[in-house]
Parts: C-alpha cells; structure tokens; sequence
C-alpha cells in the first residue's frame, strides 16, 4: 500500500471471528434443522473484526528486522541444551514438544539449522580430503536461495538425497545456511571471503552485502592487494574503489605486506601499472621481486634468478625503473641480477647521457597523489613570550566524515628570522598510537605552514575522533592561529575539530599550532 505523500507502508491486516456470534449462529441452526435453503439464507452472517495494522517500510540487516527474544526462565536449561545440539551436526531434538520452547516461527525455524531432523537433503561439502556431510531442508533452503529453488523444485530439479560441493568450504557453507535458517549473519576475517563466494554462487544479495560490508570495514593497507584481486573476481566495484584508495594512499605498507605476495597475475599487472601509486620506485621492484619468489614456490619452480624473470615476464617493463633515484638503481636493481647487462647499461646511459637509449621499460614518473590541505585558523599572529616551546605538548582532536590518509601536519615556524625545529608528531585514537616520526624542518621566518610527514600516511575511518599532537623543540617564538574554526570544509571532506586534554601548552580549537592536517583523499 501506498500514503498520500508516496511513502511506502506494509499493511498487515487480522481477520478475527467473534465467538458470540459464532455461538449464536450454531443454535439458531439447530432449532430450524433441515429448513430450506432460503430459510438459512436469512441468518446473519459471521461476524469478523479486521484490524490493519501501518508501518513504514524501512529496509535493515535482518538481524534487525527479527532481534532474538531470550526464552522465559522456566525454559531456559531446555534451550541451552537443544541449541547447543543444534550447534553439532546430525543431532536430533528427543524432547516431545519442543516447539513449545521457542515462542516466534524464526526462533523454531533456526532449531533446524544443522539439524538432521526431518532433513530431506544432505550436504558433502568441501575438498577431497577436507568435506563435511551437512543436513539440509529443502522447503528453507528454496525459500531463502533462488538457486536452491531451482535445484530442488524448478523444472529440471533432480531428486537426489547427497548433494557434493566441493568448491565451497564447509565454514563458509553453514554460515550461509545459518543466516538462511536463523537470519543472522555470523562473520569471521578468515571465513568472509569464501562466504562471500558461497553467497554469491547461490544468490542470497543481502548475505553477500554484509560481506562486502564487512571487508571494507576491515579494509588495511596490509590486506588492500588480496582483497582487490578478490573483489574483481567477485564483480564488486564499490570494493574494488576502496581497495585502490588504500594501495594508491598506502602504497608502500601495502606493496611491502605479505599479502601482496599472494596476489594473481592480472592483478600484479594493473598495480604495476597504476600511475596513482604513491610510492618510491625501488619499493614497487623490491614488491615484485618478493612476488616472483612466492609465484616460483606456487609454479614449483625453483628459485632462480631466470625463473623469477620468467614468472615476471612482460610484467617487469612495467616498473619504471630509469624514474628511480640513481643510488637505488645502482646500489639496487643494477646489481639484483633481474637485469641484462645490456639492460643495465642502457639504464645507466638513461641517466647520464645527453642521447639517452630506447628502452623497453616505462620512463615516464608516476604521477602518485596529490596531498590536500585543511587550515583551520583564519589569521595567525606573534606575541613576545608567544609561542615558546620547552618540552610541552601542542594537541588538537579532529573527525573526518570520509575515510582519508593523513600524512603529516603543517607547522609554524619562527617569528624572529629563519630558524629549526625538531619536531615529534603522533597520531591517536582513544589513547592509540596509530603514527609517529621524529623529524626536523627549517621555517624562513616566515607566517607560512611548514610540513611534517609520517614516514606512512595514516588511516584515518570517518565519525570518530583522532588526536593530533607535537612537541617541538626550538629557542625561537613562532607564530601561531588564531580565530579558529570548529569545522572546515575540504574540497569533498568535512572536518571537525574540538580541544584535547593531550594539549599542554596552550594549543586549541581558537588557536594556536598544528593549523594544517595534510592528507590523501
């Protein structure tokens, strides 16, 4: 049904007969016995009483839209045994009357999850050597799974007691089966993919958003390439978009992760190629090289030199080698054997010769990201005795409504002529040190911001509050903000900033350092 301003609602309409009436009817047809049919005719019709109930429909997680009810005290041993039965496959529920423990249709239906009661199918499920024999009910099955559908009740259904799987692992497999049976989505780190995959493979969409979901809430530099390679095998674009936020904003962390190692061919390629990659080229030769290691290990192939660039293949000319600084080419990948000699040379030639050779590999810089920058004060000022430094903390908290990389902050400098600091910036979430260098920069004497970085941006979610803090260590006053903002609006990002009780010496919303969060967005 639909309201007047075109919002959806869900109409749930009860027929109740009244028994009165009921009761009535009965002896009006016993004192007339077998009159005729236009006599009976003239009693008075059941009486029925229709309530229509109105809500908005509003879509949710399923567990939301059916929260467990916890059974009465009386019952509650009862219920703890059978579910815990219910939790070890091929138990059957001995107790007469046990659908009498579980008051709603959903708690009952979950009694039959991984449960050989009346099951009329059942699962081997797994690889040769690693199966696990799962009941099933098809009725459930078919209503919660269009395949399943298909499978036992379509037209070309065949009527088969044992159905094998071996492409789907068994974990993943009853955590289908579970949100399919219980509505409840049960989700581990070592388990979402292949659950995914399951998911996916019998189309049950809300099971496989939850599992997106979940990744990209799980989302890290060190997991980044495995979950890209994955994301496209799963035609996911959302998550494929994040994947390629992490690795371009996070590219060292995440080329250097073990998971780099473990991506497939096609997926090595388009990382090699990617010009958003921020990072130093000799990191992305280091990355491929670990990764020729690892493919050799797969392909059984020992570990050579030849065989690591027979692995590589077309791939190596993607790395840009003539762009690498020229003590990492030579101290590097001149002498890391992957190279001709030939090769070598002409790579050296690139270098230094006013005619540089052709070469094979790409010369051309990677473009990497653009760093943006939030200001929060409106002016900045200098005092005598303003702002000193001995030791003290300056700390500013901040929240961010997308998730961006921060890395690094731009500081004040002297107000008396040129001048260096030395600077330790940290990074925290709720007492968490999440970055931290220490580092040294030179200010001009200048009211320009001058920058920080962490040796690897940070990872920052959205909604919650990180704090920002330096002590700086300087014999000159520097300037500092003032008329700060509570919130500041960068290009598609929305900053907030409140006080840190970190801040011990005078740094706030109103005023004082750290005027800029630099980060990739």
């Amino acid at each position: 049904m639909v309201d007047e301003k075109g919002k959806n609602m869900k109409c749930l309409t009860f027929f109740l007969m009244l028994p009165e009436t009921v009761k009535n009817r009965s002896k009006k047809s016993s004192k007339k016995g077998n009159s005729s049919s236009s006599s009976s005719s003239k009693l008075p019709p059941v009486c029925y009483e229709i309530i229509t109930l109105k809500t908005k429909k509003k879509k949710k997680m399923a567990a939301d839209i059916f929260p467990r009810k916890k059974p009465t005290n009386t019952n509650t041993t009862a219920v703890q045994q059978y579910h815990q039965q219910n939790l070890n496959n091929n138990n059957t529920i001995p107790a007469p009357n046990w659908q009498g423990l579980y008051p709603t249709i959903r708690e009952r239906n979950a009694v039959m999850f991984n449960n050989d009661l009346m099951a009329d199918v059942h699962f081997v499920v797994g690889p040769p050597g690693g199966t696990q024999r799962l009941p099933g009910h098809k009725y459930v099955l078919a209503v919660g799974s269009s395949v399943f559908h298909a499978m036992f009740y379509g037209e070309l259904a065949e009527d088969k007691d044992e159905i094998r799987i071996p492409d789907v692992e068994p974990a993943a497999f009853l955590a289908m089966l579970k949100y399919i049976y219980c509505d409840e989505i049960d989700l581990a780190a070592d388990t979402v993919l292949a659950t995914l995959y399951a998911a996916k493979k019998y189309i049950v969409p809300h099971l496989a958003r939850a599992c997106v979901n979940f990744l990209e809430t799980s989302l890290s530099a060190k997991n980044a390439c495995v979950l890209l390679s994955q994301s496209c095998l799963f035609e996911e674009p959302d998550l494929t978009q994040r994947c390629w936020e992490v690795i371009d904003a996070q590219a060292e962390l995440a080329l250097k992760s073990e998971g780099f190692c473990d991506i497939d061919f096609q997926t090595l390629e388009s990382i090699l190629r990617r010009e958003t990659l921020n990072a130093k080229e000799i990191v992305v030769f280091e990355a491929a090289l670990n990764w020729a290691e690892v493919e050799c290990q797969r392909q059984e192939l020992t570990a050579t030199i030849e065989n690591k660039r027979k692995v590589l293949g077309k791939a190596l000319y993607l790395i840009r080698i003539p762009t690498m600084a020229l003590d990492d080419f030579a101290n590097g990948a001149a002498q890391s054997g992957i190279l001709t000699l030939n090769e070598t040379n002409d790579i050296f030639l690139w270098y230094t010769a006013a005619k540089k050779p052709e070469l094979q590999f790409v010369s051309k810089p990677r473009k990497g990201l653009v760093p943006q920058r939030c200001h929060r004060f409106q002016s900045c000022a200098y005092r005598s005795n303003q702002w000193r430094y001995r030791g003290r903390c300056d700390s500013i908290q901040f929240a961010v409504d997308k998730r961006v990389f921060i890395a690094g902050f731009g500081l004040y400098g002297s107000s008396c002529g040129s001048a260096e600091y030395s600077a330790k910036i940290e990074l925290k979430r709720q007492g968490v040190i999440l970055g931290q260098n220490l580092s040294k920069y030179f200010s001009d004497g200048s009211s320009n911001t001058f920058p920080v970085w962490f040796e690897y941006p940070v990872q920052i979610e959205p909604d919650t509050f990180y704090t920002a803090s330096v002590i700086l260590d300087g014999n000159e006053l520097s300037y500092f903000g003032q008329e700060g903002m509570t919130e500041v609006q960068c290009g598609k990002v929305t900053v907030q900033f409140q006080c840190s009780s970190d801040s011990t010496n005078g740094t706030g919303v109103q005023g004082g350092q750290i005027p800029e969060l630099i980060f990739y967005a």
